[in-house]
């Protein structure tokens, strides 16, 4: 009893969990105390014993108290340890990409200092950020490094009350309902179907991606749901917890404005191709004059560009890095990086002579690039600068666009607007129909080229068994030249009468083969 109550139960190899523990305290009386409580109540010694037991009673009842609580620690701990090795394991799945550009040890510890400011809310000056952000970005930090872009912007610009986004929490907007539901889940397996966090059916990456997208178009009732959103939302939940991406989500959509190319008119992405247009007309002539001569507009190929921010052609690291200078720099990032990827390979482009192979080229070819093509792109679009010119392009768009609408009301044999607006719509049904056979024709070239293929193998096969029986025929005449020379004149004689028999009558020919 002397001992300590950690060395009683330590003693025999006994395990902790297993025993309740013992008294801090041990009794100095020589007798049991349940003899001592049953003796004399008046004896101030026995009182004094009694007051002794009370105390060992609570002295117990505390170590009690503690040991289970220890317990109940140990359970959560256990649980905490549990739910880090998931949430590692999670991370991993998630940053399941190549990296573009290697990021250094000393980038990373420059990084980290740069995420305590954000902590703090300080402005940090933004040439010291594009030069860190030019020499990389680690991957396991990419998620709080977007945060710390977004919250640098918003310490400098203000969103107009106007154009900020309603006051809702994100676990409110979860529990209504959206009349996007139905479009939402038909494209959340179409969202990076090959990711591993994203390939599972209603796994738990489709599950955030769902809420992530049913909660934003709840928030933003005018844009709704866009196919294209749902590949910006799926980069952010590669990188952060969906709370954090809803918040980002917004910060792109509103403070840096791409909500106005989802808009259902579309207006904005009409300016957007016009600037990218107007773009390759200015630096990059003969390739602007290449297209044109083909009839392929920047929307055969750009908007896809556009609306998924790259990310639904194109690797995931270059995207990543896509993303890093867009919260950075904002939207005229986009057209930067189509600028450079189409003067990259302008040599080959200009090298397909055809509509086809001009749109094969741009959406499959294209975004197949290597590592250091990759990096040489966003090394140009870090150097690259046309605020100016995309700024005028827009004023020049609405210019031309006045211009028009003037013109038409101005032109004396102009018909009224309702007529011209159901020669519109006609000839938009015209426009579908002729898509609609224009695919039917394809599927019919398709069958007629398989068909020719299944005869002119046949054909091959013919040529081979006539090939054969040529062969066999001269080795029959071989074989008869032989048996001429050995049989005699007379049954030589009687053979050829007997041949021209059978070719006169081919009844008497199949009456013989019957002949046994």
């Amino acid at each position: 009893m002397n001992k300590s109550p950690s060395a009683m139960q330590e003693q025999d190899g006994l395990d902790r969990s297993e025993l309740l523990p013992l008294s801090p305290l041990s009794p100095t009386m020589e007798e049991e105390p349940l003899v001592i409580f049953l003796s004399g109540e008046d004896d101030p010694e026995k009182i004094e014993e009694r007051k002794k037991s009370k105390e060992l009673r609570s002295l117990w009842r505390k170590a009690i108290h503690q040991q289970i609580l220890l317990l109940r620690m140990e359970k959560e701990n256990q649980k905490l340890e549990g739910a880090s090795r998931d949430e590692l394991q999670s991370r991993k799945v998630k940053l399941d990409y190549e990296e573009v550009g290697v990021c250094q040890k000393e980038v990373f510890i420059t990084w980290d200092k740069k995420l305590l400011n954000c902590r703090a809310k300080i402005r940090c000056d933004m040439e010291d950020i594009h030069t860190l952000l030019k020499e990389g970005v680690p991957k396991s930090r990419r998620g709080e490094i977007w945060q710390f872009l977004a919250l640098q912007y918003r310490l400098r610009h203000r969103l107009p009350n106007k154009q900020q986004p309603p006051d809702i929490s994100y676990k409110e907007l979860l529990k209504q309902l959206t009349a996007q539901q139905h479009a939402i889940l038909v494209d959340l397996g179409r969202t990076f179907p090959t990711h591993p966090y994203f390939s599972v059916q209603l796994g738990a990456g489709q599950l955030s991606l769902f809420n992530l997208l049913k909660a934003y178009s709840l928030l933003d009732k005018e844009v709704g749901y866009c196919q294209g959103i749902s590949f910006v939302a799926g980069v952010l939940l590669l990188h952060m917890s969906e709370e954090q991406a809803f918040e980002m989500l917004k910060f792109l959509m509103y403070d840096l404005g791409f909500r106005k190319q989802y808009r259902p008119d579309m207006m904005s992405l009409q300016i957007q191709m016009y600037q990218l247009s107007r773009l390759l007309h200015d630096y990059h002539r003969d390739l602007y004059n290449h297209l044109e001569e083909n009839e392929i507009s920047p929307s055969l190929y750009a908007a896809p560009w556009f609306l998924t921010l790259f990310a639904s052609q194109f690797s995931l690291g270059f995207v990543a890095r896509v993303f890093d200078i867009i919260f950075l720099q904002g939207t005229e990032v986009i057209f930067k990086v189509a600028l450079s990827l189409l003067s990259s390979q302008e040599t080959l482009i200009m090298e397909c002579e055809s509509f086809e192979n001009i749109v094969e080229f741009l959406k499959s070819t294209l975004p197949d690039m290597n590592t250091s093509e990759m990096e040489k792109i966003i090394t140009q679009v870090f150097e690259m600068d046309i605020s100016k010119q995309l700024h005028a392009y827009e004023v020049e768009y609405h210019v031309l666009q006045d211009e028009l609408q003037e013109s038409s009301y101005a032109c004396e044999d102009s018909e009224p607007l309702e007529k011209l607006e159901r020669a519109n719509s006609q000839l938009k049904r015209q426009n579908m129909d002729l898509l609609e056979k224009l695919q039917v024709a394809h599927a019919k070239i398709q069958t007629l080229e398989s068909n020719l293929e299944n005869l002119l193998t046949r054909e091959t096969k013919m040529k081979s068994l006539i090939r054969t029986l040529e062969q066999e025929k001269m080795a029959y005449q071989k074989t008869v030249e032989q048996l001429r020379k050995l049989l005699p004149a007379d049954a030589l004689a009687s053979c050829e009468l007997l041949l021209r028999d059978l070719n006169c009558n081919p009844n008497n020919k199949a009456k013989m083969g019957n002949k046994p």
